[in-house]
């Protein structure tokens, strides 16, 4: 008896740390960074390279990982019970006291001890156990694969492409956690989301749309590129030539002043096709993550979308892309233009037309759960605490920000329906989708809970367009307005409720494309 004891108390000890082992290598594999280790390998350390090919299948190694230590965790909690058996006999209690044991040491020396030390020597330890994890990777690899595809198979929904373990939704999960406890701010965890979402976004999404594209046509002269050039504030404009489909060049304010500068005729005598560079064309279908690949790649700044006919849907620009994840970039040419949100006060703000229906529920859940004392939306602009007494004063009695319906408790959830996220991208497309035509200034839709009353003017083709909207939570009784009542028909429309901007003296409309360098 006391043989079989000790045999499987070695058993038992040999289990365990073996398990603590694979705990060390995985928390320690899971803390490495990429271009860390790439680093490591053009410095030469021993064992980087041998650690940039576990790298390159990391999750397949941490699945094994998992398996091969879970393996051994159930070992030693059956060789403690049998160590338990065999010294106390076969009764209930002895087999408790063997489970709650086992748990308590894979607790200490797996759970906190090996995980820690993991963490706080991820490169040293991963350098070194990268050798063995190749090697039972050739020997396990196959059956913790097989493992994988059938938990993914028995799971409800897609599979998983790397393991169940290492997954995006986690990643934003841990980024949620990390601003929660202050370890992130939370401009930072916007900007980290926005580049897991670029991956999802595609160019059309963000680009400058075909009718606010400002081009010039290859019978001008350089000259007048300049002149345009200067009058719009962008540095780089498409070259057409029969029509906007038929892009033929890009002209670069750089290459008009190098070959006009010198010129007594500022360059009205020389062609802009002498200028101009050969331009690049992609689908407006391609992901953000691949264009900005292939802009680096191909050292251009300012790329041409087309649709799935061929035809120009409009271009985009590297400041475009950067855009989406550091937010709005303004240069001195940029100093007037509208911003995308702008906070009236009162839970109400105008956002601008081509504003996306993620960004607006975005805008107004933020507003929901970031209130003040009473559940009212901040206004940092005009520094209104929410909680005064001399805000409350000023903001009145009867009617105030407290009467409203922003306590949480009685805010109506802002979500847009499935059929209009398919059918509609952004506000103005909302409302063509919910009045069943082009939405004209002064025009008044209710939907998902919002109040939006649309504002616009001319556009630089003498066109009367909206361009912005009002929007503003409603009462979850409040009824829809008539569309066809609602409906303004041209700048006189009578609607008093709706504050319309002074659009007198429109400016070209000049997105984003490639503004300044």
């Amino acid at each position: 008896m006391d043989t079989w004891i000790l045999a499987g108390t070695i058993g038992l000890i040999l289990a365990l740390a073996v398990s603590a082992v694979f705990s060390l290598a995985e928390t320690a594999l899971s803390s490495l960074s990429p271009a860390r280790v790439e680093t490591l390998v053009k410095d030469e350390r021993p064992g980087a390279r041998r650690l940039a090919k576990v790298m390159a299948h990391r999750a397949e190694h941490i699945n094994l990982l998992v398996l091969l230590r879970t393996l051994c965790e159930v070992t030693g909690t059956a060789l403690m019970a049998a160590v338990f058996v065999e010294a106390f006999g076969l009764h209930v209690w002895s087999l408790l006291a063997a489970i709650l044991l086992t748990a308590l040491i894979n607790f200490v020396v797996i759970g906190v001890l090996s995980r820690t030390l993991g963490r706080q020597n991820p490169y040293s330890i991963s350098l070194a156990a990268a050798p063995l994890l190749l090697g039972v990777n050739r020997v396990f690899g196959f059956l913790a694969r097989g493992l994988v595809r059938a938990g993914s198979v028995l799971s409800p929904g897609r599979g998983f492409r790397d393991g169940p373990f290492a997954s995006e939704i986690e990643l934003r999960e841990m980024v949620d956690i990390a601003t929660e406890r202050g370890i992130v701010e939370t401009d930072e965890r916007r900007m980290i989301q926005s580049v897991f979402d670029l991956t999802n976004t595609t160019a059309r999404a963000v680009m400058v749309p075909r009718p606010e594209m400002v081009w010039i046509e290859d019978t001008k002269s350089a000259g007048q590129a300049t002149s345009l050039c200067v009058r719009s504030g962008l540095s780089r404009l498409p070259v057409i030539g029969e029509d906007v489909d038929d892009i033929v060049g890009i002209v670069y304010l750089k290459d008009l002043v190098a070959q006009t500068y010198h010129d007594q005729d500022a360059g009205r005598h020389t062609p802009v096709t002498e200028v101009m560079r050969k331009p690049n064309f992609v689908p407006d279908s391609r992901m953000l993550t691949d264009l900005l690949e292939d802009m680096q790649r191909d050292q251009v700044h300012l790329t041409m979308l087309v649709d799935e006919y061929g035809a120009v849907a409009g271009l985009i620009s590297i400041e475009d892309i950067l855009e989406e994840i550091v937010g709005e970039i303004s240069d001195e040419y940029d100093a007037d233009e509208d911003l995308p949100i702008e906070d009236l006060g009162d839970g109400r703000y105008r956002v601008s037309s081509r504003l996306s229906l993620g960004e607006l529920e975005e805008l107004f859940r933020e507003q929901r759960y970031e209130g003040g004392h009473h559940g009212e939306p901040r206004n940092p602009s005009r520094g209104e605490s929410g909680n005064g007494e001399a805000d409350h004063e000023e903001r009145g009695g009867e009617g105030s920000w407290e009467d409203r319906s922003w306590v949480p408790e009685r805010a109506t959830e802002i979500e847009f329906s499935e059929e209009q996220h398919d059918q509609a991208d952004t506000v103005a497309g909302l409302g063509a989708l919910e009045l069943g035509k082009v939405p004209m200034p002064g025009a008044e839709i209710t939907t998902a809970g919002l109040h939006l009353v649309f504002e616009g003017g001319h556009n630089k083709r003498g066109r009367y367009i909206v361009k912005s909207a009002v929007v503003s939570r409603v009462d979850p009784g409040e009824e829809q307005p008539d569309a066809d009542s609602a409906e303004a028909v041209g700048p006189s429309g009578s609607d008093e409720a709706a504050p319309r901007r002074d659009d007198s003296a429109p400016r070209p409309a000049v997105g984003q494309n490639g503004e300044g360098d």
